[in-house]
């Protein structure tokens, strides 16, 4: 029996740890450090700057979340620090590290100094020496939007705990300087905090600098149920709700030769710590089992499916396997075995290789790593939805592999990778101009309003953005990445879900807050997407003269003020300006806070092919960020739409959105 319950355990903790996976923060912050230069593609710096990627993914030494890693020499040596949050074990801070780096590599590339924070690691390399000083800036703040009701007792007790938490913290070793705790306000309220430091600072340095931080909450959240202060070397945040765990305990010191040994507890107690756990240990087997042997029952009848089961529809129609199925020795041989030369972009859920068929046919493969909690779940999805899909503006799957291991899904080879590589770059986006960027509008809307409405199913995709939209030869737009789909039936108009994927600004603010997703959650999507079209620019990262901020708050205040032509990329001096000017209305439409307001994208599609059709006026648009970075990146980054993730946001721990070149 106990040898069965044992076994039954060590099934079941795999599922459990994928449930329990860490994922994406949507609130990921950064800052790439434009004075500090940019390194070269191929470059030994690049590849430096991989070996300390390669080294903090492959930790299997927790250090209490703490890394000082170096690589290379000068002038090309690369210095990295990473700290994860005082009250995460490993597993958490391998999850939130690699998420970083995916973050990073993708909003950042070329950048020789870049500091990122995510909701439970920090992560920031340069080619100088980092450890050991105490940096107060580039930083980020960002803030929960609701104000507390009794501001001066809330602060007051607020100061009161931050000045107990940062002597506290201050005061730790070298292994960690972390503190939280909470304190009451009034009679029915309590306020949560933690604050930590790099541990490679001084008692002084990191009392010194959580006092920086400390002060930024006036200018930044002051009066909020919630903030985040983030600086290179330290943090603090506070909540209105709990939001931390307890921390691992660090090892105890050596015992001094002087100080007797502790005596020895009552025998009294002893027995009541025994029946208290022998109790514990009767209810948990008894609560235990059955959910144990239900969901070891369920794994064992997923292990026997065949992969012409796992491709069984909903409506219970069979995708014929045969057809669409791979050895994975032509796919391997393919791709040359997977080699780097072939490797056409990496992230969190795996590589993408290009490959060539014995017929000539080029190919992309997408190759699911396989520590990916999601891996099956997104693999099985993509293969559902996009084999079903036939338009010529979404990406064409031609085929998967699936033996042992491995999960490979083949699709149609796009040579111009996706939109984001010319859009964002200064260089490629010349070869946008005008005529191309407005037919590229029109063909990702024709290819969600076949989603949405003229396939025969309706399908909301719940990730559109510049990365999951490929430009094939002839620059036409595909859509592509199916693994975060949401099938509906004909009559279903919405959805609700806890799991809460995509990624964070190109996210719906009913979708992002309260998991409720529609077609028109994709609509809200494409209005970010042809704002940064029309601009050229990221929507958290649009530069406006010498300071930068979220472009969507931009686009409004130029829309309100008769100047919407200032968010229009430069580079398009010979496009029609009635057309600029008419995406840009569209784009506001589109982003507007109530689901009702927003149009269709039949409706869309009608705006953007007849002028004779008048437009509403906009409202104003759902929650976006402002921030304000100086070019010298020295400035705050403040969230004026952060909702506090233990108060108002049950989003999926291991359903996020990683950018890829290609479609995940």
């Amino acid at each position: 029996m106990g040898f069965s319950i044992l076994l039954l355990f060590y099934l079941i903790l795999p599922l459990f740890l994928a449930i329990h996976g860490l994922g994406a923060d949507p609130f990921f912050q950064h800052s790439c450090i434009s004075t500090a230069g940019n390194y070269s593609a191929n470059s030994t710096y690049q590849a430096n700057l991989n070996t300390i990627f390669s080294q903090l993914t492959s930790q299997s030494d927790f250090n209490y979340g703490f890394y000082n890693l170096s690589a290379g020499r000068d002038p090309n040596q690369v210095n990295a620090i990473a700290l994860c949050r005082g009250d995460r074990n490993q597993e958490d801070c391998n999850s939130c590290l690699n998420e970083s780096i995916s973050e990073l590599s993708q909003r950042c590339p070329f950048s020789k100094e870049v500091v990122g924070w995510s909701e439970f690691c920090t992560l920031r390399y340069a080619h100088r020496t980092l450890f050991g000083d105490m940096e107060t800036s580039p930083d980020s703040c960002l803030y929960n939007t609701q104000n507390v009701t009794n501001v001066d007792e809330f602060n007051q007790a607020l100061d009161n705990l931050l000045n107990n938490l940062s002597s506290r913290a201050a005061a730790e070793g070298p292994l960690r300087k972390y503190a939280a705790d909470n304190t009451t306000v009034g009679v029915l309220q309590r306020v949560y905090a933690l604050v930590q430091c790099s541990p490679d600072l001084f008692e002084q340095e990191c009392g010194d600098c959580l006092s920086v931080a400390k002060e930024g909450i006036r200018s930044c959240c002051f009066g909020k149920r919630g903030c985040r202060i983030l600086k290179p070397s330290c943090l603090l945040r506070y909540e209105s709700d709990p939001f931390y765990q307890t921390p691992l305990p660090l090892p105890s010191p050596p015992p001094s030769v002087a100080s007797p040994p502790p005596p020895a507890p009552p025998s009294t107690e002893g027995n009541g710590n025994n029946t208290t756990r022998i109790i514990i240990i009767v209810v948990a087997s008894v609560v235990g089992i059955p959910i144990l042997i239900a969901s070891s029952i369920c794994i064992i009848r997923r292990a026997r499916k065949t992969p012409q089961q796992l491709l069984r529809t909903d409506d219970d129609e069979v995708i014929r396997a045969d057809s669409l199925q791979f050895e994975f020795a032509t796919v391997r041989a393919a791709t040359n075995n997977f080699s780097d030369a072939n490797k056409l972009g990496q992230g969190g859920f795996g590589a993408v290789y290009k490959g060539q068929l014995p017929n000539g046919e080029k190919v992309a493969v997408k190759r699911l790593a396989r520590d990916s909690g999601q891996g099956d779940l997104e693999f099985k999805n993509e293969v559902l939805l996009v084999a079903k899909l036939q338009h010529r503006n979404l990406v064409r799957l031609l085929g998967f592999c699936l033996e042992g291991h491995e999960r490979l899904l083949i699709y149609e080879f796009v040579p111009n990778t996706s939109l984001d590589h010319f859009l964002f770059d200064r260089v490629k986006r010349a070869q946008l101009d005008w005529e191309r960027r407005y037919k590229i509008i029109g063909g990702v809307a024709r290819g969600i309003l076949y989603l949405h409405e003229d396939s025969r199913l309706r399908i909301v995709h719940r990730d559109l953005k510049a990365s999951n939209v490929l430009l094939d030869a002839e620059m036409i737009p595909k859509i592509a990445d199916f693994g975060m789909a949401r099938l509906f039936v004909r009559d279903e108009t919405q959805g609700n879900t806890s799991r809460i994927v995509g990624t964070y600004g190109y996210m719906a603010p009913e979708y992002a807050m309260h998991g409720q997703f529609s077609i028109k959650s994709d609509v809200y999507s494409f209005g970010v997407l042809v704002l940064e079209i029309v601009s050229g620019q990221r929507n958290n990262c649009f530069r406006n003269g010498e300071t930068v901020e979220d472009l969507i708050s931009c686009a409004w205040k130029n829309w309100r003020q008769g100047t919407a032509m200032n968010i229009v990329d430069p580079t398009l001096r010979d496009g029609s300006r009635n057309e600029m000017m008419r995406c840009i209305h569209i784009g506001l439409l589109c982003v507007q806070e109530n689901v009702g307001d927003r149009p269709t994208m039949a409706t869309v599609i009608l705006m953007l092919n007849s002028f004779s059709v008048t437009l509403p006026m906009p409202s104003q648009p759902a929650f976006f960020m402002h921030t304000n970075i100086e070019s010298d990146m020295s400035s705050s980054l403040v969230s004026e739409s952060y909702q506090s993730r233990s108060e108002e946001l049950p989003l999926s721990e291991n359903e996020a959105s990683i950018t890829d070149p290609y479609p995940r």
